[in-house]
């Protein structure tokens, strides 16, 4: 890392509150120049980390990074909205611009193993479980709940069809089905609970669990590769699906658990 711009939303604390500080120690402890615009960032770096923990303004953000065509990693959340999610998507398209956005959930080193588990038989329903805690500005769980969301996509893929959103108990949990007949749940809680598996992945012989996080190390190494080669490790597809998955389950709220269509959505 050679530069870096202060970005920052004013009006969400935990953006506003940390910024100084991170800029501080990349400056003093890394060496890293902050500039005084994305512009002149893009004239110093070959390659962009958009770390902004705003999804906001990320579509405003990572125009003139396209613009540029310069490879970008785009922290979760990719933006606040369905809409900035598709007009990113278009703008790496028609730039001709790679992009990858995920959680760091996606990269635990155990999931990968488990999708190729034969042991497990033909995998029928998989219930991930992860912290909830939205923040200001955006749906429910586009900011914490996109890990459980993205550990479901990582072992189901894309396909999902419809899904409902209710309480049980303290539990925000949304129920889903795929087009295959496979189900999956995102069981949202309100602490971190170590006892609980991140992942219980069923099959048609046997059930396996998922314990923990996973740390950072899968998303750092999968970034690095990303930046050298240009080739996301998750389809843009995918991406845009997590997103409509979100989104739906936020109509699901707001509509009294009723189920809602992911197809409703691309209308």
């Amino acid at each position: 890392m050679v530069a870096a711009y202060k970005g920052g939303s004013p009006d969400l604390p935990l953006s506003a509150n940390r910024l100084e500080g991170f800029a501080k120690t990349i400056q003093e402890e890394h060496g890293v120049e902050i500039v005084d615009s994305i512009d002149t960032l893009l004239a110093k770096v070959d390659v962009v980390l958009l770390m902004s923990v705003d999804g906001r303004p990320h579509l405003a953000q990572a125009t003139p990074v396209f613009k540029a065509r310069k490879r970008v990693f785009i922290d979760k959340p990719l933006a606040a909205s369905l809409d900035d999610v598709h007009r990113i998507a278009r703008l790496a398209k028609d730039t001709g611009t790679p992009f990858f956005s995920a959680s760091t959930v996606r990269f635990h080193p155990e999931i990968a193993p488990l999708r190729e588990n034969r042991a497990l038989g033909k995998i029928t329903s998989v219930r991930a479980t992860y912290l909830l805690n939205p923040i200001e500005f955006h749906p429910d769980l586009f900011y914490y709940g996109i890990h459980g969301v993205e550990a479901l996509y990582a072992v189901m893929g894309k396909g999902c069809v419809s899904l409902t959103r209710k309480m049980e108990g303290e539990a925000d949990v949304t129920t889903c089905r795929w087009k295959d007949g496979r189900t999956g749940v995102y069981h949202g809680i309100p602490k971190a609970d170590p006892k609980l598996p991140l992942l219980t992945v069923t099959g048609t012989s046997s059930t396996a669990t998922v314990i923990g996080s996973g740390g950072n190390d899968g998303l750092v190494r999968a970034t690095a590769e990303f930046l050298h080669t240009g080739k996301p490790p998750v389809d843009v597809a995918e991406t845009i699906e997590v997103f409509e998955f979100m989104t739906a389950a936020q109509l699901s709220k707001e509509r009294n658990g009723a189920e809602v269509s992911l197809e409703e959505l691309r209308r």
